[in-house]
C-alpha cells in the first residue's frame, strides 16, 4: 500500500524586521567639592581636559564650591571615563584629592 501526501509548498511568510537603532547613552561627569583642591587647579583641569573656556571653567568652579557639585560635561561613556581618569590622574600627580563621578543621564 502506497500513501501519497500532497505538501503545500506555496508557503507565504510575512516577515517584518524592524531595526531599532538606539543612540548611545550620555553620561554626566560631575566634580565634587573638597577643601584641599585649589580652585585655580580645578579651573586649569576644566580648561585643559574638558576643553571649557576660561570663563566657563571659572563659573563651573564657583558652582562646585557653592553647591558642592557641578556637571562639567556630558559625553558618551568612553569619553566621560577617559576624561575623568585623565583629570583624576593629574589631580593625584599634584597631590590633590579631587573626586569625580560619572552618572548615566
Amino acid at each position: 500500500m502506497t500513501v501519497t501526501v500532497d505538501l503545500d509548498t506555496d508557503i507565504k511568510v510575512n516577515e517584518q524586521i524592524k531595526d531599532f537603532v538606539q543612540e548611545p547613552g550620555k553620561y554626566k561627569v560631575i566634580f565634587l567639592n573638597d577643601d584641599a583642591t585649589p580652585m585655580d587647579f580645578v579651573v586649569e583641569i576644566l580648561v585643559q581636559v574638558f576643553k571649557h573656556s576660561e570663563k566657563t571653567a571659572q563659573e563651573l568652579t564657583m558652582k562646585i564650591h557653592k553647591d558642592g557639585t557641578a556637571i562639567v560635561g556630558l559625553y558618551s561613556f568612553e569619553i566621560a571615563e577617559q576624561r575623568s581618569l585623565e583629570a583624576t590622574k593629574l589631580a593625584r600627580a599634584n597631590g590633590f584629592p579631587l573626586q569625580i563621578q560619572i552618572e548615566k543621564e
